[in-house]
Order: structure tokens, then sequence, then C-alpha cells
């Protein structure tokens, strides 16, 4: 009796297999190498029937702003829109980090989240933009009506994690410019804008498809001299941010979350806070860093100006300067 080969077994399991066999992916399913599990419906439940959230502003006030003009030199600039939002300028072209210009973060747009601000720079404002990183798929990070006005209005190339592509196909981008990446995978565009993914301890899920079926992650940046890192939504973990700086070395600018943090039981395996966004400052070695991820959505129970004042408690422990990592206003 014919019996396949232990290589032909093995050729015909990768095959079926959408995604590389790794640390994080069996295959099918992506998960932290550390810690695979993530919080589920019954802890959901728990935090929502026992939680008293902070009551936020109805509204904040916040007048747009134009856009810094296009740096010279090995300059970089960058502009907090909202959220996790970056206008980021480079010599090699222009990004903008998971971009969200809706009214709600949500699967409808008659329920869900809503921003009490208007982001700091106008859609009809914004410079042409040549790339959009995109972390994740949850829908405070994966905006599919924004997606889809940015490339109607800049066709820009799309780079994310994997998985994560069908989502930007149904924004409109054509294949030719979505490109998704694994954690430590590299992308260069044609104007020499190197994009390198990088891990993050998080998790995906959407209301269409599998349960982290589509990886998450960050994004460091080169365009020439200058380096940024855009961490994406994490939680801490002891031994990645060292991992990043040892791979891609200590940028000039990085993009960490302050927010949504609260209560801790729930949120630590997915989302920092600020002491934990200090220390992560410190082990990518970064020259400077920028709070992002609050202040625009309510989604957990602190306070909206929370995150700000426990950062600034959390610099002063440390004994860092608190230029060394700021929180801005919109814009």
């Amino acid at each position: 009796m014919w019996r396949k080969s232990p290589s032909l077994k093995a050729a015909e399991s990768a095959a079926s297999t959408p995604f590389p066999i790794s640390d994080h992916c069996d295959g099918h399913r992506f998960f932290n190498p550390k810690r695979p599990g993530v919080r589920g419906f019954t802890d959901l439940l728990r935090w929502k029937l026992s939680s008293t959230p902070a009551v936020w502003p109805q509204s904040v006030e916040v007048t747009p702003r134009p856009p810094a003009r296009r740096p010279a030199g090995e300059a970089l600039d960058a502009q907090w829109i909202n959220h996790a939002t970056f206008l980021l300028q480079t010599t090699a072209g222009t990004v903008l980090t998971d971009p969200v210009y809706s009214e709600r973060v949500s699967p409808v747009g008659w329920a869900g989240p809503r921003r009490v601000h208007v982001p700091g720079i106008a859609f009809n404002d914004l410079p042409r933009i040549d790339v959009v990183v995109l972390s994740h798929d949850h829908y405070d990070h994966c905006d599919l009506a924004t997606l889809e006005r940015l490339n109607t209005a800049h066709a820009p190339l799309a780079v994310t994690l994997l998985g994560n592509g069908s989502l930007l196909r149904t924004a409109g981008f054509t294949p030719e410019r979505v490109v998704e990446l694994d954690w430590w995978s590299q992308h260069t565009t044609t104007a020499g804008l190197s994009i390198q993914a990088t891990p993050a301890r998080h998790w995906s899920n959407r209301a269409t498809g599998p349960r982290n079926g589509r990886l998450w992650g960050g994004f460091f940046l080169k365009a020439g001299n200058r380096t940024a890192h855009f961490a994406g939504d994490t939680g801490y973990d002891d031994e990645m941010f060292a991992a990043i700086r040892q791979r891609c070395g200590a940028p000039d600018l990085a993009l960490i979350p302050i927010g949504a943090y609260e209560p801790r039981w729930f949120m630590a395996e997915q989302h920092c806070n600020p002491e934990e966004a200090v220390k992560i400052h410190l082990e990518l070695g970064a020259k400077r860093s920028i709070g992002m991820h609050w202040g625009t959505f309510q989604l957990t129970d602190e306070a909206r100006e929370a995150p700000v004042a426990a950062l600034t408690a959390a610099l002063t422990a440390a004994k860092l300067p608190l230029t060394s990592f700021c929180a801005l206003e919109p814009g």
C-alpha cells in the first residue's frame, strides 16, 4: 500500500496553512509568544458589569492646524492628529499611521465610542500621503471609511501585518499597493523609506473574520539617517522592546500608547499604562517619545486627562526630563 512520504506530508501541510508557522503563529491563528491567551467574553462581561468609568467631556475644543512644511535635509516631522494617527513627513515620503477620521470607532456608524474632538489636521488639508501603515484590525486603528477616502484622494501604498491585506482591498486598495509583513520583515519604498514590522503584545478581532486571524504589531521606519518607531497597540513586555532596539537600533522618535489602560486586571495584557510606556521609552532607547492612544475616544475606565498626569508622574519618578516624553495637543 502506497503511503505519503514525510516530505510530501510536510509540503501539503505548509500549502494548507495561510501563514508561516512561527513562535507567534500556528499557521492559521496568531498569538503572543510568552503568554498566548487573551481575555475572553466572560472577562469582558465581568468588566462591563463591575466598572465605574470616569465621566468624559462630551466635547473638547480643538482648532485644526495646517500640516507643517515638508522638512528639508535629514529632518523628520511628526504631528499628532488623534488617537494613534500621526502625520510623519520625511525626506523619503509622507506617512500616515493608523488613520481614523470617522465620528465613531465601531462596526456600525450609529453606536460605539464617539470622538470628543475633531482631528488635529483636517482631512482636506493633508499633504499628499505616500504611505499608510496599519498596525492591526481593531476599529479604533483600522477605519475602513477613512481608508477608502485616502485611497480615493491619495492612492497611497499601504503597509500592514499578515492577514490585514483583505481589509485594505475592501477599502479599494489594489493588490499591488498592499504590502503585508510578518514581524521583523521589511519593505523599502521606491523613494527609499524603510519600513520594518516589529512585535507588539496585543490581539486582533472584528465583527467578521476569525479572532486572532490577523497579525498585530508596530513599525520601525527609517528615512535617510532619521528613524521612528510606531509601537501600535501594545501591552508591556520585559523583553520585546529591548529586542526591537537590538535589531533595529534606538529610534530618534518613538510613538508610544499611554491611554486605555484601566482596569489593569483586564487591560494589562493588551494596553500599557503610562508608567509602562516610560519603561518602553527607556528600553527602546528613544531620543524622544510622544504619547498616543488617549483623549479622542473613551475606550476604558480612566478619565480623559489621567494618562497625561500619570505620564508626568512616571517621568518624574524615573528622573527623566519632561521634554523626553510628551503628550501633544491634537495638531
